[in-house]
This record gives C-alpha cells, structure tokens and sequence, in this order.
C-alpha cells in the first residue's frame, strides 16, 4: 500500500487510462473507491449531461471489488479495475440491448466479443451511453431517451452516434468508453467533445455482439483521454475472432510503430472550403499544421478530383439504411412503442431505392478500397480535420457535411484516429484527423502521440466538471 496521500477526486476523474493503471499498480487507489469517485460523478452531472441511458451501480461496485480480491491475489488482468462505458449497442449479457430505439430493447443472452475481452481484462462495465436512434445519426438528439449535451456548453450536440460515449470520457465520467464506427461516429463526437478517438483498420476488433449498422462499414470505435489509453485498449481488444466473418485473420502482425523522422510524406487536401470546411476550422487546421511543421515531414497536396464526398458518404448511407430494413423489422414493425417519423423517413429512402441503386452504392466501397491503394502508395498519412464544423446547438439546423471527412476511412476500410487539435472562436473544441493505410494503426497512434505533444490542444478534463 502506498504511503503517499490519497489522490483527489477531481484528479482521478481527469486521468488518463494509463495513469489510473500506475496509480491502481502502486496501491494509490483501490478499485472500489475508483468506482465509487465515477458513480458519484455520473449521479450528480449525467441528468444533465445525459450520457448514460444504462445503470447499474451494484453490480458496478461487485465488479471493482472482484478487481481488488484479484490484485491482491498478485494476478490481474490488463485493465483490472478501470471503469469503462459502452455504447447502447453492444450486448451485454442480462441488459436490453436498444441500439436508441423505443421499448424494452432485445434482452442478451451473450456478451458482444469486446464486452468478453473487457471482463477478461478485469475492466469494470460501468453502463450504456445514449446515442443516435439505431446509430443513423451524428447528434445524439435521441427522441426516446432525450439529447446527450455537450461537456463544453450546454444545449449543444456532443455529435454522435457515439455522442453519449464521448460525452462521458470528456466530462469525467468513464476513464474511457467504447462505441461503433460506421460513418464517422467515433471520430465526430471525438472532435466536438474534445477527446481522442481510434476507428481501427477493419476486422481488426471483432464486431460480434455489436448491433449492425452496415456490416462492411461497421467498426468498434475507441475513446479516451489520451493517445497511449488508446493503444492499450487496441492491444487488449483486437485480435481474430473466428465467429465474425469480417474479424481479420492476420499472416503478420499490424505494422510496427516505426515512422523514420524526417521521412514522413503527409498528405493533405487542396481547397477544403470546398469541401464545405468552414473557415473557422480551416484558421485552427492551418494554424495546427504550422506549429506541427518540423513533425510533418514532406507535406504533399494529393488529388481527390476523382472522389465526390458528399456522394460517397450519401452511398454509405443507404447501404446503413437498407440493411437497417432488416436489422429493426421488429421495432419499426412495434406499433406500441413506435419508433420516430425521422427514422421512418430515413429507412424510407431505402425502400424506394432499387436493387441496381444498392449494388452501385455497395460499388463505392471497390473505389475506396483502389483509391486507398494508389493514395498510400504516394503518402504515409492523409491529415484533414475531423470534422467540417464544430459543434453546434440541439436546436438549430443539423449540418449535412458532419460525415464528409470521416466516411473514407470507413469505406475505405483503413484505420482513422481524431485528436484535439485547438479551440474555435466560440471556445468550442475542434479535432484533427490522421488516416492510414490498412494496417497502419500503430503507426498512426504513435504519431498522433507525437503530434498531439507538440499541439498540447486537449483541453483540461473534466470537461464541464460541476457547471452541468
């Protein structure tokens, strides 16, 4: 046990993973008071913040008092006590499963792959986050179980549809969480939150258990305070699982964490205003990118004439929106707890579309995948902002563009982090995106290490501590 004085509450809510491992290892804190400093916090900020739908604080303390038996028993797993959050799209065996949707959700008799290596881990569940109504959504303005509020001012949207999940880690109310990724869902609330974000390559985390939104786009999506929390989780989540058609069943391992100084070729796209990039993103991105100048190696413009984003991101769409048909037939078939007109409407559009739209939609992933060749052929990182625009409020008009920069990544399949990269005029945080070729996840978490160093733009968490 350690002799040093107990550690404050504000600071165990404002660590990063990695630190609470060394402070859990040392002895300077248990994991039953850890869990009690959490639920404390998410009793007194989450009925404003709304970032959690899902609860269970008896079975959360049973779980940290396990983790304390085992560290004193010498032999623990990797994340042994530390309090993380899941998306209300994983199951969790004995909870309701509700993807956002109305009614009692669908009970689960298994964990989701990921809640089973999390238990393995020792990690403690702490509950479900709010989301967008089946994941079809960047807002989490949920009709049914209400809007998740950004940490940073309150009224604004946390983005979505893993808004509930980024919500909770900025605010210090989970050390880290896990969400899904079909579109940008990870990496948006990421940016407009202020937090760190991985979409890993693919295959790379299996996806059993985890409601499908489209299963070629979908993506077990991480979140955290820190870059190195990140690439824990990767190590102790990732890995083949042989009952997921898509987990990927590697020959070699990722490729190592080994960008040469100096040698880096980054990419980046001309005219982003085009793009719809508002100026005030465009000033912070410009601003990032000539402090990170020493760090960016040969800065190289690349050619995207030949990818139409709003078009691109408008296939995957209707690739989430047919699939979804079949995923909720039974909720959008329950006329007592009926599901709400927009998400009728969106799902709509699918049903006027004909099986020759689908198979030319389904045609774009081909062309990610090709143009992810030939792009990382000429560059090592593609690097844009997160997100056109920062976050906005509940109750004014949704942006269209939220998804245009993040959909690549996962039509592409390749791996995507998001880090804080400044501050917007109104004081709203705003993200930067790396993508790398298939693979590249180590490599793209080390650099954003490095990057993220050099910008020192997280902003101090707790977010929006005790003013929520």
């Amino acid at each position: 046990m350690s002799s040093l004085p107990p550690i404050a509450d504000i600071d165990l809510r404002r660590a990063t993973l990695c630190q609470i491992l060394h402070w859990l290892a040392s002895g300077r804190v248990q994991p039953s008071r850890l869990a009690a400093v959490y639920l404390d916090a998410i009793d007194r900020i989450n009925p404003r913040l709304n970032a959690y739908v899902g609860l269970s604080p008896a079975l959360m303390l049973e779980q940290a008092q396990g983790a304390e038996r085992r560290r004193r028993g010498g032999v623990i797993g990797r994340l042994d006590g530390v309090p993380i959050a899941l998306k209300d799209n994983f199951d969790i065996a004995g909870w309701a499963t509700r993807s956002g949707l109305p009614g009692p959700g669908r009970s689960a008799e298994h964990d989701a792959h990921v809640v089973g290596r999390l238990r393995a881990s020792g990690a403690v569940l702490i509950g479900k986050t709010n989301m967008d109504e089946g994941a079809l959504g960047a807002v989490t303005n949920n009709p049914h179980f209400g809007p998740t509020h950004n940490p940073h001012r309150h009224g604004y949207t946390a983005g979505g549809s893993s808004g509930g999940a980024a919500a909770a880690v900025a605010a210090g109310l989970a050390v880290a969480a896990i969400g899904s990724d079909s579109l940008g869902s990870i990496r948006i609330p990421a940016s407009y939150c202020g937090v760190f974000a991985l979409k890993p390559t693919q295959g790379e985390i299996s996806a059993r258990g985890m409601t499908p939104a489209a299963r070629r786009l979908d993506t077990v999506g991480l979140l955290a305070r820190g870059v190195d929390d990140l690439t824990v989780l990767l190590q102790v989540l990732a890995g083949y699982d042989a009952e997921d058609p898509r987990s990927r069943h590697r020959r070699v391992a990722l490729s190592p964490p080994d960008w040469e100084p100096g040698k880096l070729r980054c990419g980046v796209l001309p005219n982003l205003p085009v793009l719809g990039v508002q100026q005030d993103v465009l000033d912070v991105f410009e601003a990032a990118l000539a402090k990170l100048n020493g760090e960016l190696g040969e800065r190289r413009i690349v050619d995207f004439e030949d990818w139409h984003f709003p078009r691109s991101r408008r296939a995957g769409f209707l690739l989430m929106e047919a699939e979804m048909l079949g995923t909720f037939a039974a909720q959008l078939a329950d006329t007592e707890h009926p599901v709400s007109p927009q998400f009728h409407r969106l799902l709509d559009y699918a049903t006027r579309k004909t099986a020759a739209d689908y198979a030319e939609a389904d045609r774009v992933l081909d062309a990610a995948a090709l143009k992810m060749r030939r792009l990382f052929a000429q560059i090592d990182v593609l690097v844009t902002p997160t997100t056109p625009q920062g976050a906005f409020p509940l109750d004014g008009p949704v942006p269209d563009t939220q998804g245009d920069l993040t959909s690549f990544a996962n039509l592409a399949g390749c791996p995507a982090v998001s880090i804080p990269m400044g501050t917007l005029p109104n004081g709203l945080p705003i993200g930067m995106q790396l993508v790398g070729a298939r693979g590249s996840d180590l490599r793209l978490l080390e650099l954003a290490a490095v990057w993220s160093a050099t910008l020192d733009a997280a902003p101090e968490y707790p977010v929006g501590c005790d003013d929520l």
